[in-house]
């Protein structure tokens, strides 16, 4: 059976300079919706690209010494960098420069001009370079462009226009017929109530005061305004033809099931490509979305208020699918998203490093501690099974319908319950309590069984979105993803299939001051001040009273170890014992921390989702295998620090002997972890 052709396309992105991380959310948002669909079983075909003409080009390659063509050639490179940075899985790359373009650019602009839909006139009217489009008065806000709010100037050209008003009627009732044409419904209202019901002015579609663009043939001092070069990608792109000989894939996939756009350009995309669609004859593309924007704290991203992220910048300190993530899960369906350093390390800490990543580590860990890693279905069953199996089992639905209504950021929150819910499951069953029992051990393997299926599962549906992790997950669990077909049954893990014997660890926390501090080196302007307000802070730590204490507290350990009957021992009031927090934890995962001799990670559980991650001096004497499953007594409202490049969030409590011998403290009962110790 032939699958359902499904075309998916962006906006073809200006190339007058290197895509911000708002540029880049769009990308990666219509690759979570491609690979989505793929995976249901679509024959998707997914279109991107480059806006390569018109006067701000111009200009620029003239500040640059450079040809327009040369120009571009090199930001058009580099936003294909980034697209594929960012692991994009687009079909094919558009530029309007490409020859097949431009010729069938000609031949529409042609036909329209011939069949009487376009004219020759004059424009008089205030001017936005940037945004390259004509205002009238009433249109400007506080005498500047209504889109951008920069300054306009006067003009007045001779110009093509096309009859916007000849197909207002038809367009009105199409949208009327078609709700869901426009997505989300507050942006069909604004098209409807802003532009079409007060009528629309002819548009438009020529230029004779710059040369970088695609001439009229039939009137070479003419080039071929914007709307009618950059929208027309979405066919020329398949390999439409004005001449009836177009490409089979044209047939095959217009109209295009998705526009994906920001909301800036909704006017263009769909009042003005309708109207042209219609103008050749042509079937309207089933639905254009158009999103909202990703904007620093302090408003919309630019380079004039320096407020600009770059995805690569991002990447080289998250990661490229902790980037996806957050992009894609902390923008809302209607409203825009915000975004900050800060903010993306607190969710990596808490989402990425926290729920998902210790779920993976803790469970291939507790598989190779207590089976060798051998995971095995015995079968043996409780009814707090079933509500885990449940949950994981209506994943899939929640999923497709978040996906139907273009809600990714839903659709991510309803995987990731799946994933607390595995969470929720370890605090539930214990493994570690049913590894100390011999006739728990068929239960223990079932525990561990149902955890891997679900973490299968739960990583199968989150491929669209991060889809290296996904392939990470599979190779730890020796295992391929599932097919859409597979997600309905429970229990495709083949028992007695082996984890690897090292996980690895997927997101490590990371430390907001040491992102900050790297962050600096990205932004050359502020990077001298915020050197030097880091090289202040550092100074002021150094020379804190509280940095003193522990110094000299530090020095008398030292001196106690050479000599334990000289040194005095310093008391200290109840109130300052108090002030720390002990507790028993449970050491659910550890590993060696790498280029370390002495350091072992542990990933130590206090209780009801509560896991901290605690680095610790003691590898000659332990390894990270014994350490799995130890009650321990640690202190855990210590500072984060930084151990070796990994984040240490506690210290955990040994005895020392004068050989330097370790011990760790536990407790004379067996307390479960989260109980505090005074």
């Amino acid at each position: 059976m032939a699958k359902k052709p499904y075309y998916i396309t962006t906006a073809i992105a200006y190339a007058s300079g290197k895509p911000h991380i708002g540029n880049t959310y769009e990308i990666v948002l219509a690759d979570s919706i491609a690979r989505y669909k793929r995976f249901a079983g679509y024959d998707v075909r997914f279109m991107t690209g480059t806006d390569e003409h018109g006067q701000k080009i111009e200009n620029k390659a003239f500040e640059n010494m450079q040809t327009p063509k040369e120009f571009v050639d090199e930001t058009s490179g580099e936003i294909k960098r980034i697209w594929d940075l960012m692991n994009t899985s687009y079909d094919k790359f558009i530029r309007t420069t490409d020859d097949y373009h431009e010729k069938q650019v000609q031949k529409i602009f042609k036909k329209l001009y011939d069949q009487g839909d376009i004219y020759k006139g004059h424009y008089v009217g205030k001017y936005c370079t940037p945004c390259e489009s004509f205002f009238t008065d009433g249109q400007l806000i506080d005498g500047k462009c209504p889109d951008c709010g920069r300054p306009v100037q006067e003009a007045k050209e001779e110009a093509y226009f096309f009859k916007m008003s000849k197909y207002q009627d038809k367009l009105m009732k199409h949208i009327e017929q078609h709700p869901e044409f426009i997505q989300p419904e507050s942006r069909r209202n604004e098209m409807v109530n802003n532009f079409l019901k007060p009528g629309l002015q002819d548009l438009c579609v020529s230029r004779t005061s710059f040369k970088w663009g695609i001439p009229v043939d039939f009137d070479p001092k003419h080039v071929v305004y914007v709307w009618v070069d950059a929208l027309s990608n979405y066919i020329t792109g398949l390999g439409y033809d004005v001449d009836g000989k177009s490409d089979e894939k044209f047939y095959k996939y217009w109209p295009a099931d998705l526009h994906l756009i920001g909301k800036d350009i909704l006017r263009f995309h769909t009042i003005y490509w309708p109207i042209m669609l219609m103008a050749l004859g042509l079937p309207l593309p089933k639905q254009v979305f158009g999103h909202p924007w990703l904007l620093q704290s302090d408003g919309k991203m630019s380079k004039s208020k320096g407020n600009v992220m770059y995805a690569d910048d991002m990447v080289n300190i998250f990661g490229v699918d902790a980037v996806r993530f957050f992009v894609l899960h902390e923008m809302p369906f209607e409203n825009d998203g915000v975004i900050s350093w800060e903010l993306m390390v607190e969710r990596l800490n808490s989402e990425l490093a926290n729920t998902l990543g210790n779920l993976v580590n803790r469970t291939i860990s507790m598989s190779n501690k207590y089976f060798g890693g051998i995971v095995t279905n015995t079968n043996v069953t409780e009814p707090v099974d079933e509500d885990l199996k449940k949950v994981v089992m209506d994943c899939r639905y929640k999923v497709a319908e978040c996906m139907d209504k273009l809600k990714v950021a839903d659709a991510i929150t309803e995987i990731f319950a799946l994933f607390k819910r595995c969470n929720k499951y370890i605090d539930e069953t214990m493994p570690w309590a049913l590894a100390k029992e011999e006739d728990k051990k068929d239960r223990l393997n079932t525990v561990l069984y149902n955890l891997v299926e679900s973490i299968v599962i739960g990583a199968t549906l989150l491929e669209p979105y991060m889809p290296e992790t996904t392939e990470k997950i599979m190779a730890q669990l020796n295992t391929e993803k599932r097919k859409v077909t597979e997600l309905g049954k429970f229990g495709l893990y083949k028992s007695g299939t082996k984890v690897t014997e090292q996980p690895e660890i997927l997101f490590a926390r990371l430390d907001v001051k040491e992102v900050m501090a790297k962050v600096a080196e990205f932004a050359p302007v502020e990077k001298e001040s915020m050197y030097e307000q880091a090289k202040k802070q550092k100074e002021e730590k150094e020379n804190s009273a509280e940095t003193k204490k522990i110094k000299i507290a530090e020095a008398k350990v030292q001196a106690l170890k050479a000599n334990p009957d000289v040194v005095d021992k310093q008391e200290i009031s109840i109130e300052e014992f108090q002030k720390m927090q002990l507790m028993i934890g449970e050491i659910v995962s550890c590993e060696e921390v790498p280029n370390s001799r002495k350091l072992l990670c542990s990933q130590v559980s206090f209780g009801k989702n509560n896991v901290k991650q605690i680095v610790s001096g003691i590898k000659g004497t332990y390894s990270a295998e014994d350490m799995v499953g130890k009650k321990v007594v640690a202190i855990v409202n210590l500072k984060p620090c930084k151990l070796a490049g990994v984040v240490s969030e506690g210290m955990l409590l040994c005895a020392e002997d004068p050989e330097g011998n370790l011990s760790l403290l536990t407790t004379e009962k067996d307390f479960p972890g989260g109980c505090f110790i005074s």
